[in-house]
């Protein structure tokens, strides 16, 4: 066989092997990601965080600030306190937030926005929770004698509670074209901001890059057990590490998460595509059902959010899914959310898909 035929043979070959190879490492990131995550834990080396003095938890911000294209970063316990440092970081007490009327921030963070920073959430309602400038202008008000004055605008993305939507970037870049006018700062709550980047396939850094701060979670999609990350300018860092120890969240050898969360940013978005594939899955079994109101539209990335109609009780279902080793959340009577992930592989997405339809069917 001449030499430029065997070459030519080569390049099929190696292309085969590249994806076979591809999807062992994704197969084997999925079925070990854990005990990996817990050797690392294990093998952790540690100093005092709040002196500034963890190697692993240092090691960990530098590479946030590098990935999102900061100058800085802060690993904080949780979302809502990374949200919240973020809130109290661009306001003043007696402003306002704009933020979507099922923001994470208005809903599920305690009115901490309130206590903390002594602001108030300006809910404004938007189609799949997907915030767009025609519905945050406006809401944004001057100061005045009677109204609090716009302090901040708040975008969560992926949206949680519309069911995962994304934002899509030119949403986003005329956002921060309108906020940069108003001379107002712009937070992300970007909990699963990489499954946004994962539907978009848009890198993070482009999908960030007009935020003044992001909040990202290393669990969620990530699969970390614990921890969450601030991003920003160095002086809007500086001053978070007040913020974070003034609400507890100043820890010691915290080393021992950060080396988690190091794994969950390195490696986990790699496979955030399956826990997608897997929620259409779910969905799509869904919407097959009479007793079941489901916008596929919205099911964009891992988060699945249906209500029951036909007098069937959220409540019950979920109890009777639990019961069969499902876990799911009610919300209200009629309202279910699911969310795929890591530890769900294909197999037990369609055994749920199963279980799903047998408890809504017996109503």
């Amino acid at each position: 066989m001449p030499i430029s035929y065997a070459l030519l043979l080569c390049i099929p070959i190696g292309l085969l092997f590249y994806f076979i190879a591809r999807q062992l490492s994704r197969w084997i990131m999925g079925r070990f990601g854990r005990a990996e995550r817990r050797a690392a834990l294990a093998a952790a080396e540690v100093g005092d965080d709040v002196y500034g003095e963890d190697p692993t938890v240092n090691l960990l911000e530098r590479r946030a600030a590098e990935i999102f294209g900061r100058d800085a970063a802060l690993f904080v316990p949780t979302g809502t306190m990374g949200n919240q440092i973020g809130i109290r970081l661009h306001t003043q007490p007696g402003q306002e937030v704009i933020a979507e009327s099922r923001a994470h921030i208005l809903d599920w963070e305690m009115a901490t926005t309130a206590v903390f920073s002594g602001c108030l959430v300006r809910a404004v309602a938007a189609d799949r929770g997907i915030l767009t400038w025609k519905h945050i202008e406006p809401a944004i008000y001057a100061r005045g004698a009677f109204r609090a004055a716009t302090g901040l605008i708040e975008i969560e993305n992926t949206a949680n509670l519309a069911g995962g939507t994304v934002t899509p970037l030119p949403v986003l870049e005329e956002i921060w074209a309108g906020a940069k006018e108003r001379k107002l700062p712009v937070h992300l709550d970007g909990a699963r901001i990489f499954n946004a980047a994962t539907a978009l396939d848009v890198d993070v850094k482009t999908l960030t890059r007009g935020f003044d701060t992001v909040m990202f979670c290393l669990s969620k999609g990530l699969g970390a057990p614990v921890g969450s990350m601030l991003t920003g300018s160095e002086e809007l860092i500086a001053r978070a590490r007040l913020f974070r120890k003034a609400l507890g969240g100043g820890m010691r050898q915290v080393g021992v998460l950060a080396a988690a969360g190091l794994i969950a940013l390195e490696k986990m978005p790699a496979r955030l595509h399956e826990d997608h594939a897997n929620a259409r899955l779910l969905a799509e079994a869904l919407a097959n059902l009479e007793n079941v109101e489901i916008d596929l539209n919205s099911v964009e990335t891992n988060i699945v959010v249906f209500r029951l109609i036909r007098g069937v009780n959220a409540v019950d279902v979920v109890t009777r899914l639990r019961e069969r080793g499902i876990l799911a959340s009610a919300f209200g009577r009629d309202a279910i959310r699911l969310v795929t992930h890591m530890d769900v592989d294909r197999a037990a997405c369609v055994k749920a898909a199963e279980a799903l339809t047998e408890e809504i069917s017996a109503g």
